[in-house]
């Protein structure tokens, strides 16, 4: 038999706060034609007080779970990726579990920016494979618009606050066709530089402001997502054309073209919700994946390839077949 991770409900949570480019431009020096022409974004979510990244997590676990016809008590293990937690410690995930009422469970948060859900995923999904885990909570929660320097036009107009999540069961089959086939994840600090916050508790007692070299970020993007997702597929012994759906990383419309171009792929077949909700750093790839489950496109069935590419470098991949 062949125990994997397969994907029971996904679930989203956003700000109540909406804001477009023309309303963030009554802010910022900046416009609606420029921040389009440059990243295809239109609108973000931004946070309001009493929102936090807990509080996103955990309305989006709710959904997931709801989604997925199961209890809060019958999770095991919830991992959180974020890059803007609630406190320096404990983990956010140990508050979206008091939120859930789950009294003992493993709960832990992951830390690699945009690839965190990506890392969150496999990690999960090694627990699950190994026993060691039956149902578990993956979450990608941020609230960046906190660490965004507004006086930065080129960064603060590409990010915005928001939480997916998603559910995975472990399923015993002989066949193993169902699930998650595939993850592969790199890191490459030597880029520490490119994309960061200037601050930290062991170095400026601060908690800092993003700080990125946006063209620079963008090469480095486009040729590490492409490299990723031809590993993942070559892992599962799956070719590019029977991927259904690419759910990536919700950086730049330019991105996302380029990184498809690179493959081979139709544009029909990438998610793209970065329009709607900016870069939502660890969140936006469950944001993504949630928003085309519930459209209908993504449905039962179908293999779809996630992916993320973010500060430290980080990057990675996960081939999931419904």
């Amino acid at each position: 038999m062949i125990r994997r991770s397969v994907l029971l409900g996904t679930g989203s949570g956003l700000p109540a706060k909406s804001v477009s480019n023309a309303e963030l431009a009554e802010r910022v020096d900046t416009n609606d034609a420029w921040i389009r022409e440059r990243t295809g974004i239109a609108n973000r979510y931004i946070a309001g007080e009493g929102e936090t990244t807990s509080s996103l997590g955990t309305a989006a676990a709710r959904a997931a779970l709801d989604a997925a016809g199961v209890e809060a008590h019958e999770i095991d293990l919830i991992v959180l990726a974020t890059a803007t937690p609630d406190q320096t410690f404990p983990a956010s995930a140990t508050k979206v579990q008091a939120a859930l009422g789950i009294n003992d469970c493993v709960a832990f948060d992951v830390a690699a920016v945009c690839s965190g859900f990506l890392y969150a995923v496999s990690v999960a999904d090694s627990m699950i494979r190994t026993g060691a885990a039956h149902k578990a909570l993956v979450i990608g929660a941020e609230t960046f618009s906190r660490i965004l320097d507004w006086e930065d036009r080129t960064t603060c107009v590409l990010f915005g606050d928001g939480a997916g999540a998603i559910v995975l069961g472990a399923e015993e089959s002989e066949a193993g066709t169902r699930g998650i086939l595939a993850t592969k994840l790199h890191a490459d600090g030597r880029y520490n530089e490119l994309l960061y916050v200037d601050g930290g508790p062991s170095t400026t007692g601060t908690v800092g402001k993003v700080r990125m070299k946006g063209q620079e970020v963008f090469r480095h993007a486009v040729t590490n997502l492409a490299a990723v997702l031809r590993e993942v597929l070559e892992i599962a012994d799956v070719r590019a054309a029977d991927i259904d759906w690419v759910v990536p990383h919700q950086a730049n419309a330019r991105i996302l073209d380029a990184t498809a171009r690179k493959l081979g792929l139709a544009p029909e077949k990438v998610i793209v919700t970065v329009d709607q909700h900016a870069n939502t750093s660890a969140a936006s790839v469950p944001l993504a994946l949630d928003h085309a489950v519930r459209d209908g496109r993504i449905k039962p069935g179908d293999l779809v390839v996630m992916e993320a590419m973010g500060g430290g470098f980080t990057w990675g991949a996960c081939l999931l077949q419904l």
